[in-house]
Order: structure tokens, then sequence, then C-alpha cells
């Protein structure tokens, strides 16, 4: 790529944005009506996106929305979440945090309780408080080397020991067609952070622009069509990769835009909203899992494959991810009454041994 300033034309069209709407920026959404209804005009008219990911939101979740923008999807979730549960908003820019707050007081009244807050940070780097460092820079201005480099020690300092959003913190990341928006050298780290902040057998539900092909690079090198969430579009494969790179399982394109949103120069850019869960803790002992079909055999992400209608030994770990209501693959735990994995001999091991008998009280196939 060129020398194209990524971050100052992204904030510089939605810090516009966030002051008189803009229509190229979004797609057509329908949102639950019902839940619109507490948020101000001025707030959902200036709000930008390409799907709904609150559909994902249940009631007691810590909820983390990236790129919050006017605040809209956090105001939907705090619904959703109830007064148990959380939702934090963060955006790195100024003029959306200021319209998203502005109504926040108002909104939590509304709703007789309080459970949202904003923060200032850059989504690929959710330990940095920008806030904080914006307060450190008033008092020590950077004049020289060493200026900068008491700033770079301070960020260090601020991600080790008052990160923004603190590691396994969060229940349930969010984020509506900001992703693309990322320069590509901050990717990779964009995804690590997302799995950083996500307690486990935490969520995701990130809606954004793919494409079908890759995006050459003059496409890449226009301000106008990068702000405009179309340059930084991932391709569609590659966009699951990266968050199975990063560590998610259960991975499933939720919805996909049956038409597309643009077509530029022969290449479609569509919606998508990609769903998936952060593996649960490593814990010890092995389970059986039976899957049901309809295919004859399928592989998870491990590798295994599992066959239709054979019980297959897993370890405890990836028997709750396998059964967890995310994955929801056509795949069953076998438990026995008394906690003990159930699982009826193979073909092999019924030559050479007995049934156990129906009756038998360890029995339970």
């Amino acid at each position: 790529m060129s020398g194209l300033d990524i971050d100052r034309a992204v904030r510089e069209r939605y810090g516009a944005g966030a002051q008189q709407r803009e229509q190229a920026l979004c797609c057509a959404v329908d949102y639950d009506p019902t839940l619109l209804e507490v948020i101000p005009k001025e707030i959902l008219e200036r709000d930008y996106g390409c799907g709904d990911p609150s559909q994902h939101v249940r009631v007691g979740d810590r909820v983390l929305d990236l790129g919050s923008g006017t605040g809209k999807i956090c105001y939907i979730a705090a619904q959703k979440v109830g007064a148990s549960g959380r939702v934090i908003g963060i955006d790195v820019n100024e003029e959306m945090l200021a319209l998203s707050e502005k109504h926040r007081r108002s909104i939590g009244d509304v709703l007789g309780y309080h459970n949202v807050e904003f923060r200032k940070g850059a989504i690929q780097d959710l330990g940095l408080d920008l806030a904080r460092v914006e307060a450190w820079l008033t008092e020590h201005p950077v004049r020289g080397i060493v200026d900068l480099q008491a700033l770079e020690a301070f960020q260090e300092q601020l991600r080790r020991e008052s990160p923004l959003v603190p590691d396994e913190s969060i229940d349930l990341v969010l984020s509506n067609c900001v992703l693309n928006l990322v320069k590509p050298s901050a990717k990779r780290m964009l995804f690590s952070e997302i799995h950083r902040v996500l307690a486990p057998g935490g969520r995701i539900a990130i809606s954004d622009i793919v494409s079908d092909r890759d995006i050459p690079e003059a496409l890449q090198n226009d301000a106008e069509l990068w702000s405009g969430c179309v340059s930084g579009a991932f391709r569609e494969d590659r966009f699951l990769h990266a968050f199975e790179q990063a560590g998610f399982r259960g991975l499933r394109i939720a919805v996909r835009g049956r038409e597309p949103w643009q077509i530029v120069e022969g290449i479609e850019f569509r919606s998508v909203t990609v769903t998936g869960v952060k593996p649960p803790e490593k814990i010890g002992g092995e389970k059986s899992v039976l899957y049901r079909g309809p295919w004859r055999a399928v592989q998870d992400e491990s590798g295994r494959t599992l066959e239709r209608g054979i019980p297959t030994r897993v370890s405890a770990a990836d028997y709750a991810l396998l059964t967890g209501s995310e994955y929801d693959a056509g795949v069953e735990g076998l438990e026995g009454v008394d906690g003990a994995s159930c699982c009826p001999p193979t073909t092999q091991e019924s030559k050479s041994q007995s049934s156990p008998s129906s009756d038998s009280p360890s029995s339970c196939c």
C-alpha cells in the first residue's frame, strides 16, 4: 500500500458522520422496533452498521461492543442483558463518543438501571486507555526522543496494570461493521485482543463486510473506499480463518447477505455475521459424544472425525465445547446415570465380550 493514512481517513469520515447522517456508510438492517423506542432519534439516524449482532445477547451477559459509534447497539444490548448485565462500548472517535455519552443517563433512567459505559480506545489495542494517555500528555508533552520513550513506558504500564478491558472479563464481544476499518498491520493484534478479553466459554457475534475476491492495491489506496467499509474488507474465507487462527471455535456464518451490498470493479461486497466461542478452560478426563447426523461423518476443528451413530471419546474440554449451544451441530453428550460417560461397545468389543444387561445399574444405553 502507499502512504494512505487509514486512521485519519476513518476518523475524519466518522467524525463527520456523527454530526450529520451519511447514507453511504450503512446497509439496510431491521432491528427489533421495541428495543429502539428508548433510543433518541439522533443516535438512530447517525448509526452505521451492516448487521444486528445484538441478536446474540443473553440476560446477564457482560458485553463489549467494538467501535460502538453512536451507542445504538450498546443501548439495545443494555435492554437484553437486563439489570444484572453490563455493556461497554469502545470507540476512538471523539464525536461518536460524545453523542453516545450524551444520552446515557437519560436512557438509563427510562430503563430503570444504568448498565452502559463508554471508553475511549482503539479496538485493536484494548489494553490501552486513550483517555488516560491524553491526560498524561497534557502534563508531559512530547518534545523529543526522551519524552517519547517516557510516553511509551507509560503506555506499557497502563496495559499491564490498568488495562482498558482486562483479561477474560467479557462474555460476549459484538461489533457492527468496524473490523474492516482497522489497518492491515494491526488486524492480527485485533483478533488476538478479542480473544484476550473474553472469558473461557465467551462468545463473539461480529457483523462486517467481506469480499468474494482479493482487493487490488489501487482500491486499498482509496481513502473514500477504505473509510466507506469497502477497501479494508476481509475476503470471506480469510475472515473466518482469522478467528480460527486466534483460537476461536464453533465458528458459524449466522447471517450472510444474499445480494451484494456493493459491487466495485466486479468485486462483490456483502454483509455477514459470524459467531463463535472461545474454548472453555482445559479440564481433565474424557467423555463420550454421539454425532446424530444428517451427514455420514463430520470433522471437528481438532481434525477428529465424528461418524454418525458411533460414540466417540473426547476430552472433557472438547465435550463441553461440542455439546454447547454455540455448536448446535447434531452432537449430543452421552452421560451415564452415575455421571460417567455412557458408550456402547464397538463392533470389535462386542465380539469379544457380551453386552451389559439392560437391567444392570450401570447400564445407560
